[in-house]
């Protein structure tokens, strides 16, 4: 069985279904497996295979090489007043972030809740693209334009990351000129692919060594995908959908925007205080973070025998504690890992809790701190290559 993407007609449903479902030029690498999709900013991303199993991937993250089309989306911000624009938007000084050089930032309202987070990428001193998470933020952006000279634009281009331990070596052959020097963690650079202009990140969203790859339009998507596959056929390298990725983002407590924090949720109870720059008084939000409580209320669950389910499933002597966010699998840790919100900042690792878990039953659960190990995030920064092994679950 295989996915068929519907033609686009100008007769009603199916251009509805370009406008909010568009499909990654590379989705015919995952046609294979029998993906099923959902959608994220509006484009598709494959959540699982029906012909693979999910663990079997997730090793194949953990141990070789993964290739994952995302649904991200890239802003770009240019013009003469980009950097004073975006430091007004952005929880951290932007005027720190180099040419070629990224940086994780956030976005709050001005009662300092959270809207987004992503990853700023600054390509040239007046010229920078956000790759966001899910959710609605070019607009908001363009709002907050007024008054600067600048230009905020759909970056018209889509993200892949190649993640694992392996990554590096598939960059070294499938670049035109070999790994860029000096390509250190959080560094950019543009080279080609396959003959077409790409730009790298050593960024993503798994915990683990990688990079990420951005190609717009004008760029041959078959001829850049075709040499990352077969560059990576000697080091194994399988496409992964989004049922692989999360149980190892879980365990790295990467957050998910609009699932882990929302609108209601400052960086601090997130565990995202150390990203605000509270020594400066003119970002939006400024204000009220400095007003606001400093406790964390967000960290890590493990249940030995189950998975917890998504919502107010925690409970401490019968009486609702939290709020499960993220949960999954951990075929690593062999038990249910989650990333929750506690609604008591007292409570923290190593408090026991009564989880209802994906099958019904109450089970037994542990708070835990994030990440749920390499606490030093040593793993994607390179620093830490031991390949980890597969348990023994006979």
């Amino acid at each position: 069985m295989s996915f068929v993407v519907t033609p686009v007609t100008s007769n009603g449903g199916p251009s509805e279904f370009r406008q909010s479902m568009m499909p990654h030029p590379l989705v015919h690498q995952e046609l294979p497996y029998e993906p099923h999709f959902g959608v994220y900013n509006g484009r598709l991303r494959s959540l699982e295979y029906g012909s693979v199993r999910t663990e079997d991937l997730y090793w194949r993250l953990r141990r070789q090489v993964g290739l994952a089309h995302t649904g991200e989306v890239a802003t770009e911000i240019r013009g003469p007043d980009a950097e004073a624009m975006l430091d007004r938007v952005f929880t951290r000084d932007v005027t720190r972030v180099r040419v070629g050089r990224c940086s994780y930032q956030l976005a709050c309202f001005s009662d300092g809740g959270m809207i987004m987070d992503g990853v700023l990428l600054r390509l040239t001193s007046d010229r920078f693209w956000y790759a966001q998470g899910d959710g609605e933020f070019l607009t908001w952006l363009r709002a907050h334009s007024e008054g600067f000279d600048v230009e905020v634009i759909d970056a018209d281009v889509w993200i892949s990351q190649v993640q694992g331990p392996r990554s590096m070596d598939v960059l070294e052959q499938a670049s035109d000129e070999g790994v860029p020097e000096p390509f250190n963690y959080f560094d950019l650079a543009e080279i080609r692919i396959g003959g077409q202009p790409v730009v790298i990140s050593r960024t993503g969203f798994t915990g683990e060594l990688g990079w990420e790859f951005y190609f717009g339009s004008d760029a041959d998507a078959d001829a850049i995908g075709d040499r990352i596959l077969q560059a990576g056929e000697p080091y194994g390298i399988h496409t992964i959908p989004a049922a692989a990725t999360n149980p190892r983002r879980i365990e790295a407590g990467l957050l998910f925007a609009g699932t882990d924090f929302d609108e209601s949720v400052t960086p601090f109870t997130a565990g995202l205080g150390a990203f605000i720059d509270l020594d400066r008084e003119d970002f939006i939000g400024a204000r009220a973070l400095a007003q606001a409580g400093k406790s964390r209320c967000t960290w890590g669950l493990q249940c030995a025998d189950g998975v917890a389910r998504h919502g107010e499933t925690l409970f401490l002597h019968n009486e609702s504690v939290g709020r499960v966010c993220s949960s999954a699998w951990s075929p690593y840790l062999q038990r249910g890992v989650a990333i929750v919100r506690l609604k008591d900042p007292e409570l923290g690792p190593g408090i026991k809790l009564e989880v209802e878990c994906a099958d019904g039953l109450i089970r037994d659960g542990e708070v835990c701190e994030l990440p749920m190990y390499d606490l030093a995030g040593e793993i994607a920064r390179g620093k830490s290559t031991d390949i980890p092994a597969i348990p023994d679950t006979k």
